[in-house]
C-alpha cells in the first residue's frame, strides 16, 4: 500500500504542475470511454469537436494553435467486428490518422513527448506456456484492428527515433469501469443485471463464451498508468498496460449478480459467439512497474460496483 500511495503523491504532484499552466497536455479521443475519464482526471486540452484525424489540413491547423507539451494519443476505430466489416476505414483512421498527427507535431516543431495507445490484441493468439504475456512475445494480429495497431505502433517507434521529439507506446489489455459502452462483455453484463433488479427485464442473461479468461484493469488506473508513462517512460519503450491478474468471465458475471441481489438464469446466445477465441489471457506490468512504479490501485469488486451504480443512474 505503500508504494501505492508514492505513486498517486506522485501523479497528484504532476496533476499540481499541470494546473499550474507548466505543461499543456494535448489527447485525441475525448469521446471514448477512457477518454472521458482523461477529462475527468487530467487538466488537458481536446481537439476541436467534430475534427477528423483523417483531415490533415485541419489537424495540422489544431496542432499549430494549440502548441501542446505532451499528447496522448487515443482516438481509433476499436470495435472488432466494425474493423472486420470496413478495414480500409480502421487502417485509415488508426494507422493513416497516427501518421497525421504524427506530421501535424512536426509542423508544430513540438519537441515534448507522445503516448500511442496501441492494443493488447496486437499479440494475437498466444500459447497457455507463454503466458504471462510480456512485451517482448511475438506480434501476431487476427483481425484488421490489431493488424492497424500494430502498423502505427511500428511507425510511432520509427518516428521515436528519428524525429524531434519522445514517443512512449502502452499495449493496453481489457478495461473496465464506469460509462463503459455495453458493446463491451462486462459493462453489457451489468447492465443487464441491473434491468433485471429495477424490474426492466425478465431475469435471463444472454451471454456468449463466458468460460474463458481475461486481464482486467479499471480504466482509472490505466489513466494513471497512461499519465505515469507520459512523465517517466522511454523513448521508444513498450509498456503493457494490464492487471497481471487473470479473471473468469463467468466469475465476473456472477459477481454482477451477487453484488446486486438478484437471482438470474444464465443463457447463451451463439449470436454473441466469436471464433477463434482466445481460452486464456493475463499479461505482466513489470516493465511498467519498473519504470514508474505503477501497480493496479482499484480492485475488481470496486470496479463491478462503480459498473452497477452506474447503470443504475442510467435506468432509473
Amino acid at each position: 500500500m505503500a508504494t501505492i500511495r508514492k505513486q498517486k503523491d506522485r501523479w497528484q504532484a504532476m496533476l499540481h504542475e499541470k494546473n499550474a499552466g507548466r505543461m499543456k497536455l494535448l489527447f485525441t479521443g475525448a469521446n471514448g470511454f477512457v477518454g472521458q475519464h482523461v477529462q475527468a482526471a487530467l487538466p488537458c486540452v481536446q481537439l476541436p469537436h467534430g475534427l477528423d484525424l483523417r483531415d490533415r489540413a485541419a489537424l495540422t491547423a489544431a496542432v499549430a494553435a494549440i502548441q501542446p507539451d505532451t499528447v496522448l494519443h487515443l482516438a481509433a476505430q476499436s470495435f472488432v467486428p466494425a474493423a472486420f466489416e470496413n478495414p480500409r476505414e480502421t487502417f485509415d483512421i488508426n494507422f493513416y490518422g497516427t501518421l497525421n498527427l504524427l506530421e501535424a507535431l512536426q509542423a508544430a516543431e513540438f519537441k515534448g513527448r507522445m503516448l500511442f495507445v496501441g492494443s493488447g490484441d496486437a499479440y494475437g493468439q498466444v500459447e497457455e506456456r507463454d503466458l504471462p504475456v510480456r512485451e517482448d512475445h511475438p506480434l501476431r494480429p487476427r483481425n484488421p484492428y490489431a493488424v492497424s495497431k500494430v502498423a502505427a505502433e511500428a511507425l510511432c517507434y520509427q518516428w521515436s527515433q528519428t524525429a524531434g521529439f519522445e514517443i512512449v507506446i502502452v499495449r493496453p489489455f481489457n478495461h473496465i469501469g464506469p460509462s463503459q459502452s455495453p458493446r463491451f462483455a462486462i459493462a453489457d453484463f451489468a447492465r443487464q443485471v441491473t434491468e433485471i433488479r429495477l424490474g426492466l427485464r425478465a431475469p435471463v442473461l444472454q451471454v456468449g463464451d463466458i468460460d474463458v479468461t481475461r486481464d482486467f484493469t479499471d480504466v482509472r488506473d490505466v489513466v494513471r498508468a497512461y499519465s505515469l508513462l507520459l512523465e517517466q517512460g522511454r523513448n521508444g519503450g513498450i509498456y503493457n498496460v494490464c492487471s497481471g491478474r487473470e479473471y473468469s468471465i463467468r466469475d465476473l458475471l456472477l459477481r454482477l449478480i451477487t453484488l446486486a441481489g438478484v437471482d438470474a438464469t444464465i443463457e447463451q446466445d451463439p449470436a454473441r459467439l466469436r471464433q477463434a477465441e482466445q481460452r486464456r489471457m493475463v499479461a505482466s506490468f513489470e516493465a511498467l512497474h519498473r519504470d514508474t512504479g505503477w501497480q493496479p490501485a482499484i480492485s475488481v469488486e470496486e470496479s463491478l460496483q462503480d459498473l452497477l451504480n452506474d447503470w443504475t443512474e442510467q435506468l432509473q
